[in-house]
């Protein structure tokens, strides 16, 4: 009987320590391979987390990311094996979207591009717990000192140049703007803030009118802020939001429109003059080719309209206006020669105030994070 305790004891002491050892199963063992050093090619596997399905041509920012990570598997050579998609990953629903990451990795995933600001947290807390894997967010700021960085571009720079077009095109001197989110999103901000100063640039008088939609992915709510724009006169609607709804809304309302995220030409070819669009792949190139030559860093990625990463489509030639090819021409070669950028200066907001210092340009990361202010001609609805 003693004997039988003494080996009782002996089994549950052995389980008890498997058991803290395995913890609650997610910790990962020692990795074989750490950012910073060479990884074979064929050894590269990579899990995208999308916020709605990125085939569909009109998720818009889904489908500008999937584009992305095509050019990307072409220009490196990847097998369609190598690259785990994962669609309609809520950017609410952070359980949803933790699965999704532990999935991919479960999958073999040593690269983790999470498409979406609101991932952010997450990736900050997966990177400490697998240590093997590259985890990148898109438009956020966090990252860390070994495997978690952050990318995104100075799109403002675009916003400026088709600001530009809708100053020139606009009959009525009001632009209309649907907007994901308010003051409090820097990333929305700025580039209405840059538009509305390409606006300017042109058309003094002009006024650009904003609808906040509170959603990052709305297509009714994005379809109904364009009809209230339009029925507050405005002749030229733009987005910073997902789907070309507004878009489609400018056409049946007779007006002319400004895309974002895709060429969204197709979807309204009577309205849309131009796009303002990522192109995505120039990042992702980018990083897998670093993991794959060991020159991996989790230094933070800006691209802008110099090296590709930040684009204006080809223009509508139907519906731009004349002279805006070469004002739009223009100014791109002083933007991209350094002789000016968009953010520099005193710049007066809508209600009153002066940001900004003369003879000096706001830094990435006050552009990032820190414009909360709307630009004068701006007007909120």
């Amino acid at each position: 009987m003693v004997k039988k305790v003494i080996l009782l004891i002996a089994v549950l002491a052995v389980s008890v320590g498997i058991f803290f050892a395995a913890g609650d199963g997610r910790e990962e063992a020692e990795p074989s391979w750490r950012p910073g050093d060479p990884l074979e090619k064929n050894l590269v596997k990579i899990g995208v987390i999308h916020v709605s399905d990125p085939k569909n041509e009109k998720s818009g920012y889904a489908y500008a990311h999937y584009l992305g990570i095509e050019k990307m598997r072409d220009e490196l050579g990847l097998r369609d094996d190598q690259i785990i998609n994962k669609v309609n990953v809520s950017d609410i629903d952070m359980p949803a979207a933790e699965m999704a990451i532990r999935e991919c990795v479960s999958g073999g995933a040593n690269i983790i591009f999470a498409t979406s600001w609101s991932y952010m947290d997450l990736c900050e807390k997966l990177a400490l717990e697998y240590p093997g894997v590259v985890f990148a967010h898109a438009s956020g700021f966090k990252h860390n000192d070994t495997n978690f960085t952050n990318y995104f571009g100075r799109i403002y720079q675009a916003r400026y140049l088709s600001g530009i077009i809708a100053g020139l095109r606009t009959a009525t001197g009001k632009i209309g703007y649907v907007a994901a989110m308010g003051k409090d999103s820097s990333e929305v901000t700025s580039g209405l803030d840059a538009f509305a100063m390409g606006v300017e640039s042109v058309n003094p008088d002009a006024r650009v009118y904003v609808r906040v939609i509170h959603r990052w992915l709305d297509p009714p709510g994005e379809s109904q802020a364009a009809k209230y724009l339009i029925a507050e006169g405005c002749d030229v609607i733009a987005q910073h939001c997902n789907t070309p709804n507004p878009q489609i809304e400018a056409s049946y309302a007779g007006v002319w429109g400004i895309g974002y995220n895709s060429d969204m030409r197709g979807d309204a070819p009577d309205a849309t003059m131009v796009s303002v669009i990522w192109d995505w792949g120039v990042y992702y190139s980018r990083l897998v080719q670093s993991v794959i030559d060991g020159t991996f860093t989790s230094t933070p990625y800006v691209g802008d309209i110099k090296d590709g990463m930040a684009v204006l489509t080809e223009f509508n030639e139907r519906l731009i206006p004349p002279g805006a090819a070469e004002a739009v021409r223009l100014a791109r070669e002083r933007i991209e020669s350094g002789e000016t950028d968009v953010f520099e200066g005193e710049m007066e907001t809508n209600d009153g105030r002066t940001v900004g210092r003369p003879g000096e340009r706001l830094s990435d990361a006050e552009i990032a994070t820190g414009i909360d202010w709307y630009y004068r001609n701006i007007i909120e609805r």
